[in-house]
């Protein structure tokens, strides 16, 4: 299914240049991307350069230009920043590292990781130099990252039902019920990507879900945000759209592979 999976490549696309636009905007990188940190000198450059790379590398993908390379590098780099940032401020810079909440920011860092070595996957490797080739090893593990991200999040919809629930738009009834759904449905796509059961179908539903929420949920909380909070609800909203997008492009892969 290439219309598929070129939507979702269009959804992850557009979302890396608005984190790169709120990255320039802001001097800031958004909340996401690396752990609290403080402002070391040059840090603001440092913000504008990641800013407009950022925002070409998400234009390189939407308009399919080298993008198996670019999301190689993307994909490198975001996993760079888990592998060698996140998880080294998780053991040293927090007391409750054995809490799965903890790791929020750092798994949604792995399911854009993910997300862009799922993309490259979709381009050929051929002729392709020893560097890229490595990073091409990367490809099969993909879905993998996302789907860690995603059955963390089911169990995160179990351990924070109450607070999720207020998440939930007013006009919804039963709001408990759609928590509980949720997280049912991420962690059972999550281990039925990891497994290969009926990828293409979980995935694809899996990202109607998602894309529901970012309609339904993250568009009018960005429009009703004080201007203090728009920022990370902005972040937020296109968070989703790229969730919505892997989980699109896994499933067009899956139909062309079945």
């Amino acid at each position: 299914m290439k219309n598929l999976s070129n939507t979702g490549r269009i959804f992850y696309g557009i979302s890396i240049p608005v984190l790169g636009l709120l990255t320039i905007y802001y001097k800031d990188f958004p909340y996401m991307l690396i752990p609290p940190h403080s402002r070391m000198p040059g840090f603001t450059i440092i913000a504008l350069i990641s800013g407009i790379l950022f925002i070409l590398a998400g234009l390189c993908i939407v308009f399919e230009k080298k993008t198996r390379p670019i999301s190689l590098l993307l994909g490198g780099v975001l996993l760079l920043i888990f592998c060698f940032y996140y998880i080294p401020y998780e053991f040293l810079a927090t007391s409750n590292y054995m809490h799965l909440g903890e790791w929020e920011n750092a798994e949604k860092e792995l399911a854009l990781a993910g997300g862009a070595f799922v993309i490259a996957g979709c381009f050929s490797a051929k002729n392709e130099t020893l560097f890229f080739s490595f990073l091409g090893r990367l490809v099969p593990f993909g879905a993998i990252f996302f789907s860690i991200t995603m059955i963390s999040f089911g169990a995160l919809h179990f351990l924070f039902a109450k607070e999720a629930a207020t998440l939930v738009p007013a006009w919804i009834p039963g709001h408990m019920f759609w928590i509980y759904f949720c997280g049912v449905a991420l962690l059972g796509a999550g281990i039925a990507i990891i497994l290969k059961i009926k990828t293409g179908l979980v995935a694809f539903l899996l990202g109607t879900m998602i894309f529901l929420w970012f309609i339904m949920l993250h568009i009018p909380r960005v429009a009703a945000s004080p201007v203090n909070d728009i920022g990370d609800e902005t972040a937020s909203a296109f968070l989703a759209l790229a969730y919505s997008g892997i989980a699109f492009v896994i499933a067009g892969a899956a139909k062309k592979a079945a």
